[in-house]
């Protein structure tokens, strides 16, 4: 790829970035208007609903009260997520897809942490008892479960046996100085 066309996409992924932490701060702000202090709205029943929590701590609620050392670790991830974008030169598009997104989603939730000294949540699941959870959160977790999915599947891949005829050359015997080859004696070492 040129460095034109990955100037061009890394733009285009920071601007999909910026979207993405534009919804994300939009629809907390919403939420934060119409359900603060108005309980459960079941969008769903029995599957899912809306309730307005404030949240110290990182996705679904983990590491209650750590908002300075969370703040510095999602402030690192995302620096070192912009910079892979931008520096590596061949990635794979689920890379290209998902880094993004991560990014997104840590930057949604900073802001959150750096502005109100919380992140809010307001994702009810009401099928099973699961942490309060948010936008960002679901960018964050759906990208690492992709990532892992595709991991999954290389990893499967590469384990199969190739094909006779893609199997790599089996290398020439060392020569020696003469540029005969080299005769082996009997601990296997190459000798003139």
């Amino acid at each position: 790829m040129t460095t034109k066309k990955r100037v061009v996409r890394f733009i285009v992924q920071l601007i999909a970035i910026g979207v993405l932490i534009g919804l994300d701060q939009l629809i907390k702000r919403a939420v934060e208007l119409r359900l603060k202090g108005a309980g459960t709205k079941v969008l769903i029943k029995g599957v899912l609903g809306l309730r307005y929590a404030e949240n110290t701590g990182a996705a679904f609620s983990l590491f209650n009260s750590s908002t300075a050392a969370l703040s510095v670790v999602t402030a690192v991830a995302m620096l070192a997520g912009i910079v892979a974008l931008f520096v590596i030169k061949k990635k794979a598009l689920i890379y290209e897809i998902t880094v993004p997104l991560i990014i997104a989603g840590g930057a949604g939730n900073l802001i959150d942490r750096l502005t109100r000294g919380y992140v809010i949540d307001y994702i009810m699941t009401l099928f099973v008892n699961f942490p309060i959870f948010n936008f960002a959160d679901c960018l964050i977790t759906c990208s690492c479960i992709a990532i892992m999915i595709w991991l999954i599947y290389e990893i499967v891949r590469d384990s199969k046996p190739k094909p006779a005829g893609d199997a790599p050359a089996e290398a020439a015997p060392a020569a020696g100085p003469d540029g005969a080859p080299a005769e082996n004696d009997r601990d296997g070492e190459a000798h003139a």
